[in-house]
């Protein structure tokens, strides 16, 4: 699987995508990504790891945690706040994430 494949680029470099998991994080590491910004809210499907594993994934690998939580259409301020702030110290070194991506992509068009 090529890296294409593993995210969509947005045009500043932010890495979007659905769900990671620890490959997903090296793959990221490797192309320099510096954040993880998990834009999923816990227990939102069954099997899912929650927010706190993904942090610990992330940083057992250098790279800063952030969780910003986005459920359904709901882009709170501090959501808002939190991609904006994870976006201006990590310029295209970031991966957001949420269940398929789209929320991730929504926020990221938000703070733009």
């Amino acid at each position: 699987m090529t890296n294409d494949a593993l995210w969509s680029l947005m045009p500043d470099g932010t890495r979007v995508r659905g769900q990671v998991d620890e490959a997903i994080l090296d793959a990221a590491k490797a192309e320099g990504v510096t954040a993880v910004i998990c834009n999923r809210p816990d227990n939102e499907d069954p099997g899912q790891p929650t927010a706190e594993m993904v942090k610990q994934w992330a940083e057992a690998r250098g790279m800063a945690f952030i969780f910003a939580p986005v459920s359904g259409g709901n882009f709170t301020n501090d959501a808002v706040d939190s991609m904006k702030v994870a976006l201006a110290e990590n310029q295209g070194s970031l991966l957001a994430y949420c269940r398929t991506g789209n929320r991730s992509s929504n926020l990221w068009k938000l703070v733009q």
